[in-house]
C-alpha cells in the first residue's frame, strides 16, 4: 500500500490535489458528474483539460465513505486502481495505491 497523491475537497464538491509516482507527477482535479446509468463513473478526473480517470462512491464495510478511483493513461502499462479516503490524524484526503493480487 502506497501513499500516491493527496487532496483537499473544496465547497463546489470538487477535490483537488497531486498525483506523484515514479514517472507521474500531475496536478489533478476530481470533478464530480451526472451519472448517465448506474455503473457510471460520479466523478471524472483531470489534469489540466485532459481526463486520466474516473471514480465511483463507495462505502466501506466499517461503513467509511470514499472513492474507488481508476487512473489510464496510453503512457500506462496498466491502469492504476487507488481509493481517495480521510485518513485518521491527517488533514485531507490521501490516494491510496495497492498492487492488485491475481488469483
Amino acid at each position: 500500500m502506497a501513499t500516491i497523491g493527496t487532496f483537499k475537497k473544496s465547497e463546489n464538491g470538487d477535490y483537488t490535489g497531486a498525483v506523484k509516482t515514479l514517472t507521474l507527477n500531475v496536478k489533478a482535479r476530481i470533478a464530480p458528474v451526472e451519472k448517465t446509468n448506474e455503473k457510471a463513473p460520479d466523478f471524472r478526473i483531470f489534469a489540466g483539460r485532459t481526463e486520466f480517470g474516473a471514480a465511483w462512491k463507495k462505502t466501506s464495510a466499517e461503513g467509511r465513505e470514499y472513492l474507488s478511483v481508476k487512473l489510464d493513461d496510453p503512457s500506462f502499462a496498466t491502469p492504476i486502481y487507488a481509493s481517495l479516503v480521510e485518513v485518521d490524524g491527517e488533514d485531507g484526503l490521501s490516494l491510496i495505491w495497492s498492487r492488485r493480487v491475481s488469483d
